[in-house]
């Protein structure tokens, strides 16, 4: 029997779409708006927001908002028109490049339009159905994408338990196994910041292992560019292992305050990913304001050490501030700062209600399955231009939700029946 793919479709949305009818517009893509700052608009109402990958506090900068518009201005937002291999290709593409390759100490780099396609893109053209991946379980999806390509191609992967060095060590064994009766070679993925948590990847420990196995090492550091290290250029950096990282690959996502990414590593094998990286080769190339953009974001970041000090600042008053007064925060490591409770996905849902309604604090929450059950967790991202004076709002606000979700307050439907939305 032949079944219509839109019957299908609209019986059974996803295990995200299931929620829609309830949870869209507040929940699941809420409306923020006014200028990029800790305190926006939603739904008519100012509220202090710790949910924008904004680390630097850049944004909103004027330096970049003057730079943004004149490189508009100048150039519009179509040229280059093309791809970057037919007719999209510029001097200021190719500048960005080599700056960002220096950054990382490393040959060359490559730009991305966009982060999480480029990442599935580069695993699809780096590892062959004859290699075999292994990788952290905690990986993000644009990874487990590029993973789930690389077995569609017949290729074997194996993955290691969040961190866990021997379970790695023990996978590495399996596949180089694999990989020697294949005649195929071996690709380490992990994350220098792993963007729920806020935990590291151990990076450290993953290098020692190519004393006894022979692999090649790519990092996915959205997270950690611009906030980690000495000079911002990343996990790597702050780990001391920026030569042992053979692919490095971050976002402009979140402390550029952009959109798009690079990938860095030896030439040959940026080359062989410009001549083969299929979301790039059938792109329209990353159009001039964003290059320009990213240009002037750089600058920033390399000479203006203030927006990385700032934004530790935040976070350390933040996270210090939350753990003497008694919150679970777990193994954070970066600015990333999730804040763990002890509760049912409906009360979770009050948690979120009580903050926005009530105290018009605006940050997400996570629930099962992204969590284990009977687990909620808040994720706070400080940023530079957030402010003590919010910090100090927060955590009094925090101390009142966990009295009240201990004294069983959230356990109820009467919040649930709130209009929203």
């Amino acid at each position: 029997m032949i079944v219509d793919i839109f019957d299908r479709l609209h019986e059974a949305r996803g295990p995200l779409g299931q929620y829609q009818q309830k949870a869209e517009g507040y929940f699941m893509f809420p409306e923020l708006e006014g200028e990029i700052k800790p305190r926006m608009i939603f739904q008519g109402r100012e509220v202090l927001t710790w949910s924008l990958n904004n680390y630097l506090g850049l944004a909103n900068h004027p330096e970049v908002r003057k730079a943004d518009a004149e490189a508009c201005e100048k150039y519009g937002m179509a040229y280059p028109m093309g791809a970057r291999m037919m007719s999209g290709q510029t001097k200021y593409h190719k500048e960005l490049e080599d700056r960002l390759a220096k950054f990382e100490n490393k040959e060359s780099a490559f730009l991305l339009n966009y982060g999480y396609q480029g990442m599935v893109s580069i695993i699809d053209s780096l590892a062959t159905r004859k290699d075999v991946i292994v990788y952290d379980s905690e990986a993000h999806a644009c990874i487990m994408d590029g993973i789930f390509l690389h077995k569609a191609k017949g290729g074997r992967s194996f993955v290691f338990p969040h961190n866990d060095i021997e379970r790695c060590a023990k996978m590495l064994k399996f596949a180089t196994k694999n990989a020697e009766e294949n005649g195929g070679g071996i690709l380490v993925i992990t994350e220098g910041v792993f963007g729920m948590a806020g935990d590291l990847g151990n990076l450290a420990e993953i290098v020692k292992l190519k004393k006894d196995f022979k692999f090649r090492l790519m990092i996915d550091d959205a997270h950690g560019f611009g906030t980690m290290g000495k000079t911002g250029a990343g996990t790597s950096e702050h780990f001391g292992v920026m030569d042992e990282v053979d692919i490095y690959f971050a976002t402009f996502a979140k402390a550029m305050a952009g959109i798009g990414g690079f990938v860095a590593s030896y030439k040959f094998i940026i080359d062989s990913l410009k001549y083969n990286m299929r979301s790039q080769i059938f792109a329209k190339s990353l159009p001039m304001p964003m290059v320009f953009g990213a240009l002037k974001r750089l600058d920033m970041l390399q000479n203006e050490p203030e927006h990385k000090e700032n934004l530790w600042k935040i976070a350390i008053a933040l996270q210090n501030g939350l753990r003497e007064n008694g919150f679970n925060i777990g193994n954070t490591q970066s600015p990333v700062t999730p804040v763990y409770f002890s509760g049912s996905v409906p009360e979770g849902t009050n948690i979120v209600i009580d903050l926005r309604e009530n105290y018009n604090i605006f940050c997400s929450i996570v629930v099962y399955p992204v969590v284990p059950k009977d687990v909620l967790m808040l994720r706070v991202i400080p940023t530079a231009a957030h402010t003590l004076e919010d910090v100090k709002e927060t955590i009094e606000v925090f101390k009142k939700i966990k009295v009240n979700l201990q004294a069983g307050k959230y356990n109820t439907t009467e919040m649930q029946s709130m209009k929203i939305g």
